[in-house]
């Protein structure tokens, strides 16, 4: 039986009041016949802004030709992948380049098959129905990440050009792939809880989880393709110069012609909400891809350190990876992210007036996408009014698929930077060394850039 005050049910007087105070301004008629009849982002769309967004900023870094990661999750990936071509298109001297985004995801998908797996036992006393079982049951091998575990990836299987292991179907559609690895995961880990209930030792079970992965590697690459070990490169350069370097491994491309140096760089986040302090170091429990790897590791600072310290790199000359909520406040065909681009207290006739803290401790926002600063448009006075934005949904949105971030949406969406150790004050950079403060698996400062 409920215990819910029927005294508190939406009664036939409350609807007459509803009725009347709708009927009462004759804009919610407007507003109505408008919006019944074509998407409410049309009708919202706010056309003074558009007018006054161009993309033309005081500091541009060249562009690449856009990617597009297509019906996958794989921001995180591509955004990073991006962010390394550049600096390996200055190594091979050459005008295109791309690496593998294929090659990345089956490492990532195979390694998180792991780290499920290797959760699942360090938890096998844990209830089958505890949040925390059910968390880690939830999206096993989901497409999304965070920065440091691009890194893991990297620093342990290197990155492949874009030739020899090029797209495949799932890799550009993953629901299928997804879905039966995820379904033979769960019975996985059904497996080795029951083993353990019934007795089975350690080692028993450590051997059972060997073979469960060889099943996984088996499923991926039936559906991207097995990864090479090593490839024969040679390569023309822009100067109709051949190079040859012989057969060579992705981790030797990596250290020869990328050589991003991953030790180099600390990623800040700005999460404002009380739980939080700022000048503290964070991470999250049971969230990562590789087992042995780097631990989820971010720096908690304001808005002015964490945009001051992506300003100073973008005008530096050097792109920054981001993410950021993509959620709110996009108008995709012409590229622009920006608070003001719909006018939805209008269209409702009511505001929404939520700030960055209550929207995250309520659920309204979170990181889900990762994106590359590649320029902004500072005024006068040094400050920036907009921010060049490179995505990956291909090119036909905004200009040939950068995008324009007003400055006031990068203070209410924006999450995580990675940037520079240069560009970050000694004291916080001294936090590195200190131990993080541990989140909880569902905080939402653990969420994936996941956004298709």
């Amino acid at each position: 039986m409920s215990d819910i005050d029927a005294s508190h049910a939406i009664t036939s007087a409350h609807l007459n009041d509803f009725h009347q105070s709708f009927e009462a301004d004759p804009k919610n008629r407007l507003a109505l016949n408008a919006i019944t009849r074509n998407s409410v982002t049309a009708v919202a769309l706010n056309h003074a802004v558009v007018a006054e967004t161009n993309h033309t900023f005081s500091h541009m870094l060249k562009s690449n030709e856009i990617t597009s990661q297509l019906a996958s999750g794989r921001c995180w990936l591509f955004a990073g992948l991006n962010l390394f071509r550049v600096e390996a298109m200055k190594h091979l001297n050459v005008e295109k380049f791309e690496l593998s985004q294929n090659y990345q995801m089956f490492w990532d998908k195979l390694e998180k098959a792991n780290y499920f797996l290797e959760s699942i036992l360090k938890t096998l006393d844990e209830p089958t129905d505890g949040r925390l079982i059910m968390f880690l049951l939830q999206n096993p091998v989901q497409d999304g990440g965070q920065w440091d575990m691009f890194a893991n990836l990297v620093e342990k299987h290197g990155v492949l050009p874009k030739v020899f292991m090029p797209e495949t179907e799932s890799s550009s559609n993953t629901r299928w792939m997804n879905a039966h690895v995820t379904a033979k995961l769960r019975e996985d880990a059904a497996e080795l809880r029951r083993m353990h209930a019934a007795g089975n030792d350690s080692a028993a079970l450590l051997a059972r989880r060997a073979e469960m992965m060889s099943e996984v590697y088996r499923m991926l690459a039936i559906h991207l393709g097995e990864p090479p070990t090593e490839f024969n490169w040679q390569w023309r350069d822009k100067d109709d110069q051949f190079h040859r370097d012989g057969m060579i491994t992705p981790q030797e491309f990596y250290k020869r012609y990328v050589h991003y140096d991953l030790d180099n760089v600390v990623c800040l986040i700005n999460c404002p909400t009380s739980d939080k302090p700022f000048n503290k170091m964070y991470t999250v429990d049971y969230l990562g891809n590789v087992v042995g790897g780097h631990i989820i590791r971010y720096i908690n600072v304001d808005n002015a350190t964490f945009k001051q310290a992506a300003k100073e790199q973008v005008v530096a000359g050097t792109p920054v990876w981001f993410g950021c909520d993509y959620g709110y406040g996009i108008e995709r065909d012409l590229g622009i992210l920006d608070t003001q681009i719909y006018d939805y207290a209008l269209a409702y006739n009511t505001g929404f007036s939520a700030d960055k803290a209550t929207r995250v401790e309520y659920g309204q926002s979170m990181m889900t996408h990762a994106m590359v600063f590649t320029g902004v448009d500072l005024d006068p006075n040094g400050n920036p009014t907009k921010w060049r934005v490179e995505n990956s949904h291909g090119d036909k949105g905004g200009d040939k698929g950068f995008l324009i971030m007003a400055d006031r949406w990068f203070d209410e969406y924006m999450y995580e930077v990675v940037v520079e150790k240069r560009f970050v004050a000694p004291e916080l950079l001294a936090l590195l060394e200190t131990e993080p403060v541990h989140l909880r698996p569902w905080d939402p400062m653990g969420s994936l850039a996941i956004s298709e």
